[in-house]
């Protein structure tokens, strides 16, 4: 039976509200420069657990984002009970255009080829979910679906453009450029293709969402 992206996102905050009465973890950054609505901030090495997916940005989501989610629920094994075990959910999610000529097995931070800032003409995105910072490689639960993989990110500086409203395929590529100009403005050498974060469940008011482009840069 296949369940509805929405639906799966009411149960996983509810299952957030069961478990603690605390707020959603983010990942750790410091802001090196702030202009709003652009920062430039630097990441902690995190632990994401990601999937590649095809197809146009809004089924792409929704597919990745099902995945990744079967994943925390349970469908994992425990590195120290061999049993299956919940884990939190963190924010934001974040999708990321891939392109056909960068393989998968490529580093972790590898040169956008030309073009590969196009939001528009992406059919194969990378979901991630960052995972909680309880969680090393070493005691992580380990997925049972192969489509699911874990993954280590290294420090890393980020330009980030902050903006509220629905995310349209139209208005990402809108969004993107824009921060893309900005990193420019500050001498800032692009080295990732652009990420969308988004961190709010899809009954949120558009008024009240937090949407996220984010692009790697070289360290200033």
């Amino acid at each position: 039976m296949r369940i509805n992206t929405t639906a799966l996102f009411a149960l996983l905050v509810g299952f957030l509200g069961m478990e603690s009465a605390m707020a959603i973890e983010e990942p750790h950054y410091d802001v090196i420069t702030s202009q709003a609505p652009y920062e430039l901030r630097h990441y902690a090495p995190t632990l994401i657990a990601q999937t590649v997916v095809n197809g146009d940005m809004d089924a792409a989501s929704g597919k990745g984002f099902r995945l990744i989610a079967d994943y925390i629920f349970g469908n994992n094994l425990a590195a120290d009970s061999q049993q299956a075990a919940k884990i939190a959910m963190t924010a934001p999610v974040t999708m990321e255009p891939q392109s056909s000529k960068i393989a998968m097995t490529s580093p972790v931070t590898a040169e956008p080829l030309s073009g590969d800032t196009s939001i528009t003409g992406a059919n194969q995105w990378r979901i991630h979910f960052v995972m909680p910072s309880q969680y090393t490689l070493a005691n992580i639960p380990k997925p049972n679906n192969s489509a699911v993989t874990l993954r280590e990110l290294p420090r890393k500086y980020m330009v980030v453009h902050r903006y509220s409203g629905f995310n349209t395929v139209a208005r990402v590529q809108e969004k993107t450029n824009e921060t893309l100009a900005w990193a420019k403005q500050k001498n800032l050498q692009v080295i990732g293709a652009p990420q969308l974060s988004r961190y709010d469940p899809p009954w949120t008011l558009p008024m009240f969402r937090r949407n996220e482009i984010m692009v790697e840069v070289a360290a200033p």
